[in-house]
């Protein structure tokens, strides 16, 4: 006996897919979408139809693009600094960096982070074409933005291995505590730097 209609148990399934969405969140989603009569399912239907092929990657730094787009567009924007490149892990890290208006220079997208537990090696990420890019670009500085994990550390100190000898400024983002983070529920990596950043009053 069937409790609940064949269309909305597909449905849980296919949000429970997603990372980060456990069973009842996949529940409350699919219920909200068959109890509204407003146009949200249409509109979620529509957009999942036409994800795949409306996006695609720039050629040169990896963000995502429209689909048929060769070159992203802070790429190609003349008032960003091409010398100066910022290494994030996935393009979403692009985005909060872009958040902070603070940054006026080009990106480069790994596609992830080195972890080998995950079956990701260095070759599976675009490290030798941001290689390329240093000299093509004539980039003066590299600017390490991996996340301070284990994952982000290991990654950050392979790129500066494979740079060698480049005559480029390597730097990292800098690290420290959160405001309102009690020392005792801090991890070693975040401690660590903050003790390498600290500052003089």
């Amino acid at each position: 006996m069937q409790i609940l209609p064949p269309a909305l148990t597909d449905l849980i399934e296919a949000f429970g897919l997603l990372p980060g969405v456990g069973p009842r969140t996949a529940e409350r989603y699919a219920y909200y979408l068959a109890r509204h009569t407003s146009d949200a399912p249409h509109k979620l239907a529509d957009a999942l139809e036409h994800l795949q092929g409306g996006i695609g990657y720039c050629r040169k730094t990896f963000a995502l693009v429209r689909a048929g787009q060769e070159l992203s567009d802070l790429y190609t924007d003349p008032r960003r600094d091409k010398t100066t490149v910022a290494v994030v892990a996935e393009p979403f890290d692009l985005v909060a960096l872009e958040k902070t208006g603070q940054f006026h220079g080009t990106y480069h997208v790994l596609g992830g982070l080195v972890s080998p537990i995950d079956g990701i090696g260095p070759e599976q990420l675009h490290i030798d074409e941001l290689v390329a890019r240093i000299d093509e670009d004539k980039v003066e500085e590299i600017i390490l933005a991996t996340n301070a994990s284990v994952e982000g550390e290991s990654t950050a100190l392979y790129i500066q291995q494979q740079i060698g000898d480049r005559d480029v400024k390597i730097s990292r983002l800098a690290r420290g505590l959160s405001v309102g983070v009690d020392l005792e529920y801090a991890d070693q990596i975040t401690l660590g730097r903050a003790l390498e950043g600290r500052q003089t009053l």
